[in-house]
Parts: structure tokens; sequence; C-alpha cells
């Protein structure tokens, strides 16, 4: 009687994996977002502050994403900071000396 060969270990996913399926996706967005860009291409007139410009539908509603996706990372550090700061005022003991002051000793 034979015994049944072990199953195979199922391996883990490793970072490097992961990242090579982000970039995998990420070239696909990008070839659809170029697909876009280029069956937009008439010339739209974009009235920005005080400015007057003219540039293909594409590429300024490419300009208007980027700019959101500008405004969210500001908005997700400063909210990342401030987190960062609250967890750094609840780890420090309530009750030690500063380090600017040194506690006197009695002698």
């Amino acid at each position: 009687m034979t015994t049944p060969a072990a199953a195979p270990k199922k391996m883990r996913p490793t970072r490097i994996s992961g990242t090579w399926i982000a970039v995998l996706v990420a070239i696909v967005v990008l070839i659809f977002l170029l697909i876009f860009i280029l069956q937009n291409g008439d010339n739209t007139t974009i009235h920005f502050l005080w400015g007057e410009f003219s540039l293909p539908l594409g590429v300024a509603l490419l300009f208007g994403a980027i700019g959101g996706a500008l405004l969210v990372a500001v908005v997700g550090a400063a909210r990342i900071l401030q987190l960062r700061r609250q967890a750094k005022r609840a780890a420090t003991p309530i009750g030690r000396p500063s380090t600017s002051s040194p506690a006197r000793r009695e002698s």
C-alpha cells in the first residue's frame, strides 16, 4: 500500500507579487486613459481664474483629475499627520518630567 503524497503548501503572496499586479493594473488603466485622450482631441476653451486656455478636451479632463487627486492627497497627508501627533501624545506618560527643565534633586 502506498501513502498519498503530501499536498504541496500553498505559497503566500509576496510584496513583489503584489507590486507586479499593481503595475499590470496601472498599465491597463494608462492604456484606457490614452485611448480616452486620443478620442477626445477636440479643442475646448477653459476659463480658470483670470486666464483663458485652449486645450484638447481629454487633456483638460486629465488635468482636472490630477488636480482632484492632488487635493485628496494633501487632505489625506494632513489627516495622517494629525493622527500621528495624537498617537505620539497618547504614548507619552502623563507624569513624566519634561526634558527642557531637568528635575531638581533634593539632598
